[in-house]
């Protein structure tokens, strides 16, 4: 018997419904949930364990006592928001500083001539990277802060597309500026 099931809704019966009432009820849905005639089996496991429970008259009165029983009131924990909960702000301003370290470390080792460098460029790619992830994240959080009802959350679609828009033309602009140099 499980207490935090409903089990009168299950039989769609009143919780005064008299024991041949019940029976009636349980051979009706019967018919119409056994998956033998189309039913889910999980719904007529449901049926069975509601009606063994509500026609037997001892195990239908403890089932009522056990959800008359109050529940237990649960208290809410107040804590300070974590140090990697810093919002919206500060997850662009950690996307942006990402992706200038990540430009400055690129164009360091290209225009200084350090080309034995290159795991440091890969490392600088790599940073952008998560930049631009970081940035996306952002965008995505602004977005869900906004109420349901704003036209910016309509539009998600376009200010994806926009938004990888931006970045592979960006991408593409660097390209050209480090081999043009």
């Amino acid at each position: 018997m499980n207490s935090q099931r409903d089990y009168y809704q299950i039989l769609g019966a009143r919780e005064d419904a008299s024991a041949r009432d019940i029976e009636r009820l349980y051979k009706r849905q019967a018919r119409e949930r056994h998956p033998d005639r189309g039913g889910a089996e999980d719904d007529m496991k449901a049926l069975n364990e509601a009606y063994s429970v509500l026609h037997d008259a001892s195990s239908r009165r403890a089932y009522d006592n056990a959800r008359r029983k109050p529940k237990a009131v649960r208290r809410e924990v107040h804590s300070t928001p974590a140090a990697r909960e810093v919002g919206v702000y500060g997850q662009l301003l950690s996307a942006l500083l990402a992706i200038a370290l990540g430009l400055m470390l690129l164009l360091l080792v290209r225009f200084n001539g350090l080309w034995f460098l290159w795991p440091m460029s890969i490392l600088a790619f790599g940073v952008v990277v998560f930049g631009i992830m970081l940035l996306h994240a952002a965008m995505q959080n602004a977005r869900r802060l906004l109420p349901i009802t704003h036209p910016v959350r309509r539009f998600t679609a376009i200010q994806e597309i926009a938004f990888w828009l931006v970045v592979i033309g960006g991408g593409v602009g660097l390209y050209l500026v480090m081999v043009s140099i």
